[in-house]
């Protein structure tokens, strides 16, 4: 299934101004000033490794900084989320009153990273974008397509053990996230409900809507969590991460608050959309709808 339409983009080899993507790989038509020849890969586009070792370059920063994280958490304005709940969890993703998600900063961003910690600084997951072949991050590279591409993440604990998978596939206006249990059961979905305005998601779980997530701002930066009466059940709030961090990287940092932990399958969803509101959203052109 074809991940981006079919179109001109800057040529990945450098060796020509635009060369034509069919939508699944790159071709041997190459444009130049408006005239259009052709011309093989001469110079092979990035492998993987190559694209990776880009994406681990352009990493700076450090998203678990403890100090950063109790700023964020209790801190007043746009830096933190002015919390202070004391409450203690129970030291797992799912248990946890207070969620922080910090996106790995970088210059350019080719795979989305995230580190979860609870409100003292303790990392309890991370967050990986999987599954992108070489020619998906040559596009995410020189174009922004990505928007509409099918995004694949996996939320790992320390050890190294899949807790979720989440999947936005590929999509024009709306995004939905497909939630899955490790085996890739699905446990629910948040589905966008409108694309003018402040963002809502509807929180579904086979068939029945079981809650809603709710932008408070037209940018869709912070959010609150309702259960299917429309009582706050959880907050998600955007920390500013610094006037440099903004300009010239792509992190986004958020604060979850958890009032109270729901039956499943809606606290699992929950969480996951703390984890995955950011993939839904930002590859929209940042956010806006």
């Amino acid at each position: 299934m074809n991940e981006a339409p079919a179109n001109w983009h800057p040529d990945p080899t450098g060796a020509h101004e635009l060369r034509y993507w069919d939508g699944s790989q790159w071709t041997e038509h190459v444009s130049n000033n408006g005239v259009q020849s052709t011309a093989p890969l001469a110079a092979p586009a990035p492998t993987d490794s190559k694209l990776d070792a880009i994406d681990s370059a352009l990493t700076i920063g450090n998203e678990g900084d403890p100090e950063k994280i109790r700023t964020q958490v209790r801190g007043d304005g746009m830096k933190g989320a002015g919390l202070t709940d004391e409450r203690t969890g129970g030291g797992t993703l799912f248990t946890e009153p207070v969620l922080v998600v910090n996106q790995k900063a970088k210059i350019i961003e080719l795979n989305n990273q995230y580190g979860v910690f609870d409100q003292n600084g303790q990392q309890l997951a991370t967050v990986n974008q999987v599954g992108q072949s070489a020619a998906k991050k040559v596009l995410r590279l020189v174009s922004s397509l990505d928007q509409y591409m099918t995004h694949r993440l996996e939320i790992i604990d320390l050890q190294g053990t899949v807790l979720l998978r989440l999947t936005r596939p590929r999509k024009i206006l709306k995004s939905s996230v497909v939630v899955e249990s490790p085996s890739g059961q699905e446990i629910g979905r948040i589905v966008q409900q409108n694309v003018i305005g402040k963002i809502n998601f509807s929180l579904e779980a086979h068939g029945e809507v079981l809650g809603s997530i709710r932008g408070e701002n037209w940018r869709a930066w912070n959010f609150r969590i309702e259960d299917v009466a429309g009582n706050e059940i959880a907050r998600i709030t955007k920390t500013w991460e610094g006037l440099a961090k903004t300009v010239f990287t792509t992190a986004d940092n958020y604060v979850v608050q958890i009032h109270q932990h729901s039956a499943e399958p809606l606290n699992t969803l929950i969480v996951a959309s703390a984890l995955s509101i950011d993939t839904a959203l930002k590859q929209d052109a940042r956010g806006l709808s």
